[in-house]
């Protein structure tokens, strides 16, 4: 189980045949390692913690999430197009004001 703290993050909603939600998270690199970004395997719950949000994942890993990160930035930004461009109105991106704590996580 891997914990994971992104400097910066935003939830994108699938819609289609397998619907859910993943946090798709960015790192800013540095001179020596470069920016990376990663994919969830799909948000199970959420834990509202004083300065983050957790996000559990049904790969077992977790996603610490700093509350004031929201964000699409260059190291995330080409891959929230290119999900965009392949599943065009099946991806939505959600909206930072989004009360994370109501939402179901598991789509039916």
């Amino acid at each position: 189980m891997n914990t994971y703290h992104p400097d910066n993050w935003v939830v994108i909603k699938f819609d289609g045949p397998d619907p859910h939600y993943r946090v798709l998270a960015g790192w800013s690199g540095g001179y020596t390692s470069g920016t990376s970004w990663k994919l969830n395997s799909g948000i199970t719950k959420v834990e509202d913690h004083n300065d983050f949000y957790r996000f559990c994942g049904s790969s077992g890993s977790y996603y610490d999430c700093n509350k004031e990160s929201y964000m699409l930035r260059m190291n995330n930004q080409h891959i929230w197009n290119q999900l965009k461009e392949l599943h065009g109105d099946l991806v939505q991106l959600m909206d930072e004001d989004t009360d994370w704590s109501s939402v179901d996580w598991i789509i039916s």
